[in-house]
């Protein structure tokens, strides 16, 4: 993939952070100091909630007043807290490895089950060995 795919999923991704920045509570303080850990099914959930909010903030058909709602609506259902996606939006700005991991996992999603599937490995079996059998006029 060419990096300037993954720098138009990674900019997708994050532009919606703000947009869900405005409707989400307040976090106390203590929680925006130290957030948790990420987890591998945050990480997944996240793609699929950037994906779809992107997709909402790119769709002209929604009505710009209620393209904030809906990105906040596409993220709870991919089972996140918008306080929770923001968190992951933020610290993959900031962290290479989150940020890598989130970029794995958008592309991972985005291109479905064929995107990680691992090339087959050779069967065992060897193929057939050409015949030995002599050119014709060679007997």
């Amino acid at each position: 993939m060419t990096y300037l795919t993954r720098a138009a999923l990674t900019a997708g991704f994050l532009f919606a952070a703000p947009a869900l920045a405005q409707t989400a509570a307040p976090a106390p303080q203590a929680e925006a100091a130290a957030p948790a850990p990420i987890t591998d099914a945050e990480v997944t959930m996240f793609a699929k909630a950037a994906l779809a909010s992107d997709a909402v903030s790119k769709d002209p058909a929604i009505p710009a007043a209620d393209k904030a709602a809906k990105m906040t609506k596409a993220v709870t259902a991919a089972g996140l807290e918008t306080a929770r996606f923001n968190e992951i939006a933020k610290l993959a700005q900031t962290d290479a490895a989150v940020r890598d991991k989130v970029q794995a996992a958008i592309i991972a999603v985005r291109d479905g089950p064929q995107a990680t599937a691992p090339t087959p490995a050779p069967t065992g079996s060897p193929a057939p060995a050409p015949s030995a059998s002599p050119t014709p006029g060679q007997q």
